[in-house]
């Protein structure tokens, strides 16, 4: 009896730990109920799975780009870096990367060793890359760097300009390097407000991206667009071998067609940040400062210790790190999800115990 009081009363806290606490938005439950008895071609053969593609493709601007769908994030980095390095080959990532911190070592695994900058707000530039390939010359004892990996948005919640992605793609050919995006939070950074990239810009700065589903507003899955034709050949062939190619492929394919038929995702993603900038404003306006300075979905405030403890008693949210004796700062998410009642409810909390 205890044990279920003790989680009722769990479940009755407000996350925003992350954006994927809730299943997925309506229209795809539709659609995927809508479609569930139709007979259709395995492994990602199926008719949506194939207009999912061509859509997206439409609105990348790009037919010569090449389109698979995966389940989620850390197996499309996964798959993306070990089918596309050879044995000895290694990638460049901010120390904050998300696949150096927060996926159990999966590249490290399949033989790749990643190698770290520190960055203050999350994101690579050619200046900081160009240290890490004057100290990798002893040939051939050494790892060779050839691959770069960002995330848009970073795992702090910061976003690229065009101008950055563009300069560090340049970058990248002119050193022999390829230029992988990570796009867990795609949707968020391509509509905050501070944005200038457009969605085909990806096809043309990129070698490699992935545009996140799981994030945004789907069950689950990610959609790996590979834009170099030199990466293209026997993708999917890496894809099976990792155990990743669904028989059920619709599962995907239905998701990702109705995501993009009316631009849902950019729409869902607009919701996470509109709602999270919210929160941001009204902090600023209390003088509380932040970790980093974000347009995106993720904040990361920095407050007094007994306020943490008074908020987390009605919301959940990660302690992202201690900043003093006295301070720590929280990461907040919002998702696609997060209503107005849902952040008045969190602001109204936080005046409370300011």
């Amino acid at each position: 009896m205890n044990f279920i009081i003790k989680f009722y009363i769990y479940s009755m806290k407000i996350s925003f730990k992350n954006d994927y606490s809730e299943g997925a938005h309506p229209a795809i439950l539709k659609a995927l109920l809508a479609h569930n008895e139709d007979q259709q071609a395995g492994y990602g053969e199926d008719i949506y799975s194939k207009k999912a593609k061509e859509l997206i493709k439409e609105k990348l601007k790009s037919s010569h780009s090449e389109i698979y769908f995966v389940s989620g994030g850390t197996q499309a980095n996964l798959i993306v870096i070990s089918s596309i390095l050879k044995p000895y080959q290694a990638v460049i990532s901010a120390m904050s990367g998300h696949i150096l911190n927060n996926e159990t070592g999966a590249i490290e695994a399949t033989g790749h060793k990643i190698l770290g900058i520190q960055t203050e707000d999350g994101k690579l530039r050619p200046s900081d890359i160009i240290p890490v390939l004057e100290s990798h010359q002893n040939v051939p004892h050494q790892v060779m760097p050839k691959l770069v990996y960002i995330s848009n948005s970073t795992e702090l919640g910061t976003i690229y300009q065009r101008k950055e992605v563009e300069e560090l793609y340049k970058f990248c050919k002119e050193n022999n390097l390829y230029l992988f995006m990570d796009g867990a939070r795609l949707a968020q950074a391509l509509t905050s407000e501070f944005n200038d990239i457009q969605f085909q810009d990806l096809a043309q700065f990129t070698d490699v991206f992935y545009i996140g589903g799981t994030k945004n507003g789907a069950l689950l899955g990610e959609g790996i667009v590979i834009n170099n034709p030199e990466l293209q050949p026997d993708f999917a062939f890496n894809i099976k071998q990792k155990g990743a190619l669904l028989a059920k492929g619709r599962l995907l394919g239905i998701q990702f067609l109705e995501l993009f038929k009316e631009d849902l995702y950019f729409e869902l993603g607009k919701n996470a940040n509109t709602q999270a900038m919210k929160i941001k404003n009204m902090m600023t306006e209390k003088a509380i400062q932040f970790l980093s300075d974000t347009s995106t979905n993720q904040i990361f405030p920095i407050l007094e210790n007994p306020v943490i403890e008074k908020l987390s008693e009605n919301f959940e949210f990660y302690v992202w790190q201690k900043t003093n004796e006295t301070q720590s700062a929280i990461r907040i998410i919002t998702s696609w999800n997060t209503t107005d009642s849902v952040t008045d409810g969190f602001l109204d909390k936080l005046k409370e115990v300011l």
